[in-house]
């Protein structure tokens, strides 16, 4: 087995992932009696790079001539002993030996692979270590928004996990924008942006994206998946000798992008500006690099420093790729994320200018991804830079030049929802107030919440099983939807409830969420902060000497030091629509449609 094939498939083994090439060479000499490597064969006794090497000796031995040795040896290996103290160490290793064994035992079988046995196998692991992923049927209500009905219409319960952060998906102003668009402009968009697909409300959708962040250009994608995929693959590999820093906690789409990219990557531990200044020193000052980091990450909350990050860049030569999924809409005077956050009174004091405020920490960034479908409401993604950069993007990215383009009603309702949230602080501020009113009231209960200063509220469970049934018993006994979170996603032994409070949010549905989870916590016997403090902590929760960290928003951005802040709903009452929110909007959309494109969206009622 070629040494270099283990290396591509180390990252699997919590052991061997971490050993450096030079050492898995050192152990990559043949054993003359055995005919196969020592890297080899201790390679084929671990629970997870077992299954993966089985796989690929079996289909290496079909494109190879009878009496390959080293494929023969690895076959022979049926009754391979484990070394059970080292396996236990492996949070997956009872699961992984099964599967190796299984599909080993398949590859045997004659003249054909058996490939419903390995996917069987693959399947087993997932429900053997608890990580398989089940999908709940939700539909959420617009005219009832925050609730949902199941797979029956009449069992409806209250959503606490959706990414629509703000309930732009049911705002009036954005559902009217979409009626009327497609009714001047169909269902779809006909093409790709370079065939059919690009029209008037795209380019117009972009430049309110660039505006929004104060850059030269901005672009267009399906997802923001798709968008940091593009993006990253593309400068990565067109930046000659490029190295790219990512953070450990970036999201599954930033790494695809980064190893599409083929560009030499280099993880520096999460938010920690040590490690990364570290791993800038050790790569020359004209290497091209590129620092590549979330605002807000999803599943713990945590922000991160981005202004010490530019910093770090400006010293060592490098570019900076800021990720605001998770931010945009949510922070900033304008909804620009956490990047213009922390200008906010220089933001606030110039924010009917696109002009970038210079020095800024948004103006330093130099690449800054979003997305339309969580506190915007409706779905795609985007970049945004200087207009080179994004050219380069649009340019040479299949993952843009080969889709088809977002339908105009999609775009005209995303355009609309950031108009809207530009004018409109209020939806922002009441997400944040009911954030903090959740967290008040769970940590009263000594119920465990991973401390962020962000509007995610993440309850630590530390078992998988127990995550799974403690959602599942939520949704059959008390009607509330709050999604479990395992690994992947995050950490073996962090598994964990991730809440979301809105503004749609009513106080009489904070306390009965609030009294829910303390009501399965007992059930179930979970571990509270107290539990988790007397082990010496996990994920933040019960450390010691932990210091809670300052929220993004201050009281006085809330309105709370002057009393304007907005108050909470009670059941009844319904969400307030803003008047020059849907000014503007009406105005971006009578420019592109006309004043004769449907009724104002100001006669449509909020729901």
């Amino acid at each position: 087995m070629q040494v270099t094939s283990l290396l591509r498939y180390s990252g699997v083994c919590p052991f061997l992932g971490h050993s450096t090439a030079n050492s898995l060479r050192s152990m990559a000499s043949t054993n003359v009696n055995s005919n196969v490597s020592t890297l080899t064969a201790k390679a084929m006794t671990c629970p997870m790079m077992g299954p993966k090497l089985a796989s690929i000796s079996q289909a290496r031995s079909y494109a190879s001539v009878a009496g390959n040795k080293e494929v023969e040896a690895m076959h022979k290996q049926k009754n391979v002993q484990f070394n059970n103290a080292e396996a236990a160490k492996c949070p997956h290793a009872q699961a992984a030996r099964e599967a190796a064994e299984n599909v080993k035992e398949t590859a045997r079988t004659a003249g054909r692979f058996d490939y419903q046995g390995f996917y069987d196998a693959e399947l087993q692991k997932k429900h053997k270590d608890k990580s398989y992923r089940y999908f709940n049927n939700i539909n959420r209500l617009a005219a009832k928004f925050t609730v949902a009905h199941t797979s029956n219409v009449k069992d409806e319960v209250d959503v606490w996990c959706a990414n629509d952060y703000l309930g732009m998906s049911k705002n009036p102003v954005v559902l009217g924008t979409m009626k009327r668009t497609l009714e001047r402009y169909g269902a779809g968009a006909g093409g790709t942006r370079n065939i059919a697909g690009n029209g008037a409300l795209h380019l117009s959708l972009e430049d309110e994206v660039a505006s929004l962040h104060r850059k030269q250009a901005a672009l267009v994608f399906s997802s923001c998946y798709v968008a940091n995929d593009a993006c990253l693959a593309t400068i990565g590999a067109k930046l000659p000798g490029c190295v790219i820093f990512s953070d450990s906690s970036n999201h599954a789409s930033m790494i695809q992008g980064i190893r599409h990219s083929g560009a030499k990557k280099v993880i520096f531990k999460h938010n920690d500006l040590a490690d990364l200044e570290a791993k800038l020193q050790a790569v020359p000052k004209e290497t091209p690099k590129l620092i590549a980091f979330e605002s807000v990450y999803s599943m713990c909350g945590s922000v991160a420093p981005i202004e010490a990050i530019c910093d770090l860049a400006d010293k060592y030569g490098a570019i900076t790729f800021l990720d605001e999924v998770h931010a945009v809409g949510m922070y900033g005077p304008n909804g620009a994320g956490v990047a213009e956050h922390l200008d906010y009174d220089a933001h606030n004091a110039t924010r009917l200018s696109s002009d970038p405020v210079k020095g800024s920490v948004m103006d330093r960034i130099d690449i800054i991804t979003g997305t339309l479908g969580k506190a915007y409401g409706v779905v795609g993604g985007y970049i945004a830079g200087s207009s080179d950069l994004v050219d380069v993007v649009r340019s040479y990215a299949p993952g843009f030049i080969f889709t088809t383009s977002l339908p105009p009603a999609i775009v005209a309702g995303a355009q609309a929802s950031i108009a809207y949230q530009r004018e409109y602080k209020g939806d922002r501020r009441l997400q944040q107030l009911n954030t903090r009113e959740v967290k008040r009231q769970l940590q009263g209960l000594d119920i465990p919440v991973v401390p962020n200063p962000s509007h995610i509220i993440p309850v630590l469970v530390g078992d998988a099983a127990l995550a799974k049934e403690a959602s599942d018993m939520l949704l059959s006994k008390h009607h509330i939807y709050v999604q479990s979170i395992n690994y992947p996603t995050v950490a073996v032994g962090e598994e964990r409830l991730r809440i979301t409070p809105t503004p749609g949010h009513s106080t009489e549905q904070i306390t009965h969420l609030v009294e829910s989870v303390n009501s399965v916590f007992n059930k179930l016997n979970l571990k509270r902060i107290s539990d988790w403090k007397a082990v010496g902590g996990r994920a933040g929760v019960g450390a010691p000497n932990a210091v809670a960290p300052e929220n993004v928003w201050s009281d006085k951005q809330l309105g709370l030091k002057d009393g304007s802040a907005p108050e909470r709903l009670t059941n009844g009452s319904k969400g307030v629509v803003h008047d020059e929110g849907v000014e503007v909007a009406q105005k971006r959309l009578t420019h592109l449609l006309g004043a004769d494109a449907g009724p104002a969206l100001a006669s449509i009622p909020y729901l």
